[in-house]
This record gives C-alpha cells, structure tokens and sequence, in this order.
C-alpha cells in the first residue's frame, strides 16, 4: 500500500512538472519579432489600415450605377378619381351622374441612373480614399519603428540591469576578502574592530543596492515582456557581450533621412488631401449629369400596365453658388496652413535627426571614457589592497578605491546601455 502511494504521489510530480511553463528566453531580434506580431498597439495601427482599405473600395462603388426600387398597394376609402357627367337621358332631360374610380390599386418601380459627371466629386473622392490608405499605411509604419526602439530600450534596460547585478558579484568578493583581511588584522592587534564594522556597513550597503536593482530588473522584465506579449515570470533575455558597433556604422545623410521619416511622408500627404478637398469644394458648384434607364408597373384600375423609359437629367446646384466663393477660400486657406505644416515637420525633423547623431557620438565617447576609468579604478584597488596588507594604508583608503571601482564599473554599463538606446534612437528618427 505504502509503494502504491509513493508511485501515484512520484506519477503526480511528473505530471505537475510537465504542466508547468517552459521558461522562454528571447534575442533581441527575437523580441522585436514577437512585439511585431502580439503589441497591441501595432494591432490597432493594423485595424485603422484595413478599415482605410475599406473606405477607398466604398468610394469606388461611386462609380457605379445607382439602382433603386420602389413599389406599393393602396386601398382607398373613396375613389381617388372623382367625376361627374351629365347624362341626357330622354323624356327626363339631363342629370349629373357622379363617378368615383381607382379605390385600390398596385404600383411599382425600378431605376438606376449611371453618372457621367459630378462635378470631379467622384474622381477626387476616390483619390482622397486612395490616399487615406496610403496615410494608414504610413501610420503603420510609423507604430512599427516607435514599437522597435521601445522594445530595444527595454531590451537593453535589462541588459545594463543584469550588468550592474555582475558587478555587485564581484563587489561582494571583493568586500569578502577585505573583511577576511581585517579580520587578521584585528587579530594581530593592528586595528581596531573599527574596520570590521566599516567593512560590514559597506557590504549591507552593497546588499541594499543589490534589492533595488534586482527589484529594477523584475520591473524591466515586466515591460517587455508585455510588449512581446509574453508571461514576465517565465521570461528572460538573451545577450552575448560583444564590443560595440562604432557610429559610423549606423550614419545616414539628413536629407536621405527627411526622405524616409513617416512623419514627414504624412505631412506631405496632409498637402495632398488638402488639395483634393479644394477640388472637391469647387466640384459641388459644378452641374452633375446622368443617364438612366428605368422600368414601371401599375394596376389601378383591374389593368396591368408596364413600361421602360430611357432618360438623361441634369442638376444645376445654383444655390450653392452664393457661399462657395467662401468655401473655396477656406479650403485654399487650409491647404496653405498644410504647406506651412510640411515645411515646419521637415526643419524639426532634421533637428530632431542631427540632434540624435550627436547623442550617439557623446554616448559612444562615454564608452571610452568609461573603459580608461574602469583600468584606473582597477589598478588603484589593487595597489590599495596591497598597501593595506603592508599596512602602510588606511582601510578608508582601501574602501574608497573600492568604491571608485565599482562607480567606473557601473559607468561603463550605463554607457554601453545608453549607446545602444542612442543607436535605436537613431535608426527610428532616420526611418529605418
């Protein structure tokens, strides 16, 4: 009974063990991929282009035939043809007689009118939607790049994160052996139990650090893996260290940028709709004309009749000639404030462009900066740690060399991460 219950208790860990998540741990090209397909606000950039799609495909049924179709029956209380005659009748001369005809009767019709002319209304309408889709599509691709550098921004948090954390490793060896060393110096009767408080104060100091980071990573985790659409508790990040890419890498001319920039691509066709709608206006003060074809029935007096009719029209919007002078000025107005528009998205553009390089050329000097400190800091705490073994120096120097080592290192980590921010920064700001 006992090795019963241990085989269905074994079976059941099993089983729980192969429910469980598997854990799932991305690249970063990984993880733009997946924030690609489950970000949510990329879903909706999708659905306001599929709906400019249907738009363009409802203006161009425009173009086609209007059909419609009409039909009734009716039950008069008196007749709906009310007459009187005078009957001579003879002998008794001449007498009215009243006549009521058609108290019921059917009537039905169907038409379709195909225009010829609208005024431009249909062919620019048409361009409009046309261009709606193109707008979509531009907002698309503008969601898309806004989406990458945020994932690459979150990406790389975590990574600058998980760095620190390493850090913070080497930093407790090191506070490890200080402590150790201390100690025996205690013992020997070369410094007082002073230095081992210190050295404790130091190490919950450390300790203290390590909760806030490690509480920084689970929030950094938490976002990205919501953009990627994935669960934070089972999520990690793949990352090899290698030495950065140089700036040069990643340079592209600021005109060849302006080009490529979704924003100012929408700006342009901002101009455009502007004009279509300025045509529009005009088009509404133009006559419309039609043919048609057109096919009736009636029966309303115990007779069927039908009949087909062929038929041109025209209509003339003449009272909308009074205020269209005005409405075409407004929408001349409004394309001049679109121009204007353009014109102020390219210049801030091109600022925001050479704004970005220069932050990726401060931040890859920052690098530099950050690898000759970390050699520095490196070799002041070994001479420290060596002179205070000799006993020629203080356990305050040697604290203060390690801390300087373990701000170099965590300049160099900030660095490195914020390059890499400045390099996505970058590559979104010049279209790519």
């Amino acid at each position: 009974m006992t090795m019963k219950r241990h085989f269905a208790i074994a079976l059941l860990l099993l089983c729980g063990g192969s429910l469980t998540t598997e854990a799932q741990t991305l690249t970063l090209e990984e993880c733009r991929a997946a924030a690609s397909e489950h970000n949510r606000t990329l879903a909706n950039a999708r659905l306001e282009l599929e709906a400019a799609t249907q738009s363009r495909r409802e203006a161009f049924t425009n173009y086609f035939p209007q059909i419609s179709a009409s039909g009734g029956v009716f039950q008069a209380q008196h007749g709906l043809v009310q007459a009187e005659f005078d009957v001579t009748i003879p002998q008794m001369g001449s007498m009215p007689v009243p006549i009521s005809m058609v108290k019921r009767g059917i009537v039905g019709s169907i038409s379709a009118v195909q225009p010829l002319f609208a005024g431009l209304k249909i062919v620019n309408g048409n361009r409009l939607a046309r261009l709606g889709e193109e707008v979509g599509s531009l907002q698309l691709q503008k969601s898309e790049a806004e989406v990458r550098e945020r994932t690459d921004t979150y990406f790389w948090q975590i990574v600058s994160l998980k760095e620190r954390l390493t850090t913070l490793d080497a930093v407790d060896r090191q506070l490890d052996e200080i402590h150790r060393q201390a100690e025996l110096s205690v013992r020997a009767g070369l410094v007082t139990s002073n230095d081992l408080l210190r050295v404790e104060l130091r190490q919950q100091e450390v300790a203290s650090n390590r909760l806030k980071v490690e509480n920084g990573l689970k929030v950094s985790k938490m976002l990205l893996a919501q953009y990627v659409g994935t669960d934070w508790r089972t999520f990690d990040i793949a990352f090899a260290d290698t030495e950065p890419e140089p700036p040069t890498v990643w340079y592209v001319d600021v005109e060849e940028a302006l080009d490529r920039r979704a924003e100012y691509q929408l700006a342009e066709k901002n101009v455009e709709a502007r004009r279509y709608e300025k045509r529009m206006e005009r088009g509404k003060r133009l006559p419309t004309v039609g043919v048609g074809a057109g096919y009736l029935y009636y029966n309303v007096m115990d007779r069927n009749v039908d009949d087909g009719v062929v038929f041109a029209q025209v209509s003339v919007p003449i009272s909308d000639w009074w205020g269209g002078a005005h409405a075409i000025k407004r929408a001349r107005l409004r394309e001049q404030q679109a121009e204007n528009d353009r014109m102020e998205a390219r210049e801030m553009l091109a600022v925001e462009i050479e704004k970005s390089w220069s932050d990726v050329l401060e931040a890859y000097a920052q690098i530099s900066l950050a690898e000759r400190s970390i050699a520095s800091a490196t070799e002041n705490l070994r001479q420290n740690r060596d002179f205070y073994r000799a006993g020629t120096s203080s356990l305050t120097e040697l604290l203060e060399a390690e801390t300087l080592y373990t701000q170099s290192r965590d300049k160099q980590t900030e660095a490195r991460a914020a390059y890499r921010t400045a390099v996505a920064r970058y590559l979104r700001v010049t279209g790519r």
